[in-house]
């Protein structure tokens, strides 16, 4: 099989965890791989599938306009030249002229269902994909049942041709930390012991961030000395977070550390008080299963595919700040109850792995051949 990581963007984002496990998962399992990827991304994953032919795509695919050009004229080509069976699309849009049975991942609906929570052209951009994808591809990779319903509910799909491939966590590099990486990342970002809850995610309008900052302003604005709230992701649609922001007590401190390394998330997240993401839509939740394992009690929203992630072992607010400051005080008034979702998430966390997404792909890239 030969799969398309030519999108990959610079931010290694969840998304981007997601080819990255799926490949490594995918050599682990002694599949037949070839990969095309961007020149700077080449050793990267030479290093995560040895045995895979790794290709450079041509410069000009770091521009996204020229990306989807290539995609539809050199892919096709590149899949004939490694002998490909199957072309696997990770990321919505899939090459049309390639003669090969086609593979695409469709993340979510939510530039159809919530078309307001995301920039107009790249809503625009997804949707365009997502028809094409279900119209042409021989079989289309889901990684919820919650995505796998939307996509028949909103586009009309047939379900027989939708493989589900829940997403996993790697577990070396997401795992319960140490007090030292507890310690050094609380130093890095500078809370230097101050209590904290924590966001990992993108900052937009569907990961409902300001709500979040107007619902912890709520949870601790009567205390003495409040934690802190941390956003890590990377900036954008700052317009109405800073509103959010400028609306806190002055005692109630918000920090903004940006990209955070992968090295340092295991000490950021099982770190915190409480991992909150109350995204509005998901297609997966990433962000959630990574918290989970690394013991951090993590509270979201029962909204698509956030109860299939985290089951019983996370709390569950609704999206708006009121009821996100209800539930998230009660959290932090309650000890135990944390410890124990702590406990709950890294069991349920090992439910999850890249391996179990791999058998799901082979089965699914299969059925595409076979087909």
């Amino acid at each position: 099989m030969l799969v398309d990581a030519a999108a990959v963007p610079a931010d290694r984002g969840a998304l981007i965890r997601y080819v990255d496990g799926l490949v490594a998962a995918l050599h682990e399992a002694g599949a037949d791989l070839a990969l095309v990827c961007q020149r700077a991304d080449a050793e990267r994953y030479a290093k995560l599938a040895p045995t895979a032919r790794i290709v450079s795509g041509p410069p000009a695919i770091t521009n996204r306009s020229k990306r989807l050009v290539w995609e539809q004229t050199g892919l096709p080509v590149l899949a004939r030249q490694v002998g490909a069976d199957v072309v696997h699309a990770p990321f919505y849009s899939i090459p049309l002229g390639s003669g090969l049975p086609t593979v695409a991942t469709v993340h979510d609906l939510t530039a159809f269902t919530d078309p307001d929570q995301h920039d107009p052209a790249k809503a625009s951009f997804f949707r365009s994909a997502t028809r094409t994808a279900v119209r042409h591809a021989n079989r289309v990779i889901v990684p919820s049942r919650a995505t796998r319903e939307e996509l028949v509910r909103v586009l009309g799909a047939d379900p027989a041709r939708i493989d589900v491939a829940h997403h996993g966590v790697d577990h070396l590099l997401f795992h319960p930390p140490s007090e030292r990486d507890v310690r050094r990342v609380a130093g890095r970002v500078g809370l230097h012991g101050l209590g904290y809850v924590a966001y990992l995610g993108a900052i937009e309008p569907r990961k409902n961030v300001p709500n979040l900052i107007r619902g912890f302003g709520q949870a601790v604005g009567h205390l003495a000395a409040p934690p802190a709230l941390v956003l890590a992701g990377v900036a954008a649609w700052e317009e109405e977070v800073q509103e959010a922001v400028a609306g806190l007590p002055s005692r109630v401190r918000v920090v903004r550390p940006g990209y955070l390394p992968f090295a340092d998330l295991p000490g950021f997240l099982g770190g915190a008080l409480v991992v909150a993401f109350p995204s509005r839509c998901e297609g997966f939740g990433l962000p959630v299963l990574e918290a989970m394992a690394c013991g951090a009690p993590v509270l979201t929203t029962h909204r698509t595919s956030l109860p299939e992630v985290g089951g019983d072992a996370v709390a569950y607010t609704e999206p708006d700040a009121d009821s996100i400051g209800r539930t998230l005080r009660d959290l932090l008034e309650a000890p135990e109850r944390r410890k124990e979702l702590a406990a709950a998430g890294v069991a349920r966390s090992q439910e999850f792995t890249w391996r179990h997404s791999a058998e799901a792909h082979l089965a699914s890239y299969r059925r595409a051949v076979e087909g």
